[in-house]
């Protein structure tokens, strides 16, 4: 399909409140009135983005997965957002990209953010996500690696390239700069959705999340509340864009270490 509808959540996350935040969001998307392909929530939606996993980190059956299917079948849309996972005994961030017919695939953060020590306590991914939804192809990705480019290098050929996040205010400035230096450098639709309030650590988050053309041009941004923005993405505009001006066939070859 050319067109794909998409709406983004960015909420004030209940610090390390599972249930509070599970409530939120259902309420907020209750609200979406909008047919919409796709949902999508924050970094760590269930939790903000805490360093206590061995208290808040759930199973792949746990209350947070079934909440995701259940929203995903209630609305008929992909709903995706990370939260905490535990599995074998190690704690990962993981994005869980959740279908209506309650199928999912996942993508365990790569590079995890050092300065909060969150390599300490997680487990970092290996490998690149890349998804299908309705003729598109998406990679999601997770915050900190916002700013490690070569992870995201459209080598894939895919449309939609989306970043969810626990972005502080003091660093607002470098998000909305790489998230736009993203999308130019791709070709590429690319989204960010961040959350907005302070979090347990006293850290303020202004949101600013986006939506950003395949040239760069901002088509939305939010910033300092609560709100759901839904919007329209064309592939064949961006598809006689990237005609036009090829960029992409001259970009370097290269393999990412795993």
């Amino acid at each position: 399909m050319d067109k794909l509808h998409i709406s983004l959540v960015q909420a004030d996350l209940k610090w390390e409140d599972i249930d509070a935040n599970l409530a939120s969001f259902s309420e907020k998307i209750a609200n979406i009135k909008e047919a919409s392909d796709l949902i999508i929530l924050p970094e760590m939606f269930t939790t903000g983005f805490s360093m206590n996993p061995a208290a808040f980190a759930e199973s792949m059956d746990g209350k947070g997965m079934q909440w995701l299917a259940d929203v995903a079948a209630s609305k008929q849309s992909v709903v995706t957002g990370s939260l905490i996972i535990k599995e074998k005994d190690r704690y990962f961030n993981r994005l869980v990209w959740m279908r209506p017919d309650g199928t999912y695939v996942t993508y365990d953060k790569r590079h995890l953010f050092t300065l909060a020590g969150e390599h300490n306590f997680y487990q970092a991914g290996k490998d690149p996500l890349y998804v299908d939804i309705k003729g598109w192809k998406v990679q999601p990705l997770i915050c900190y690696d916002l700013r490690f480019p070569v992870f995201s290098r459209n080598t894939m050929a895919y449309d939609l390239l989306i970043y969810i996040a626990n972005w502080p205010v003091m660093r607002s400035e470098a998000w909305k700069a790489l998230l736009t230096a993203r999308a130019i450098e791709n070709q590429s639709y690319t989204i960010g959705v961040n959350r907005v309030g302070t979090d347990g650590n006293d850290f303020y988050h202004s949101g600013d999340s986006s939506i950003i053309d395949y040239a760069g041009g901002m088509m939305t941004q939010l910033s300092h509340v609560e709100g759901i923005f839904t919007a329209s993405l064309d592939k064949t505009k961006q598809q006689q864009f990237r005609k036009k001006l090829p960029f992409l066939a001259d970009r370097d070859e290269f393999e990412i270490a795993r």
